[in-house]
């Protein structure tokens, strides 16, 4: 028996419908008004790890590996991997919004998963 664990390079998270509409959490999705500088929760299902070390994408997520480009760059503070009570493996923390971007604009942000200042 092996342990399933994901390497995430970027921080997607779903629409902020999906928590108005009942089907997710709201540390599940992208701030309805994200703000440069601010420090949000995030929720995600399943043990990942981030890259802490460096500036992240956030991006939205429909599911499947279906993302947006980025709507922001992010550091990850903190993650941490818990069971919740169905014995579900979770991982939860904090992150900052370092930048925030037009995802309309075309504009190239990130070189592989490197920010482009």
């Amino acid at each position: 028996m092996g342990i399933a664990v994901e390497f995430t390079p970027d921080m997607a998270l779903r629409n902020i419908n999906e928590f108005k509409e009942g089907r997710k959490k709201e540390e599940e999705c992208v701030p309805e008004n994200l703000e440069k500088d601010r420090v949000y929760a995030f929720l995600k299902a399943d043990q990942r790890h981030y890259c802490m070390v460096a500036e992240s994408p956030l991006v939205e997520t429909k599911g499947g590996g279906n993302l947006s480009r980025p709507l922001a760059a992010v550091r990850i503070l903190e993650a941490t991997h818990y069971f919740d009570e169905s014995g579900k493996v979770w991982t939860k923390g904090k992150y900052k919004v370092i930048d925030i971007f037009d995802p309309e604009d075309g504009t190239c942000h990130f070189d592989n998963y490197s920010i482009i200042k």
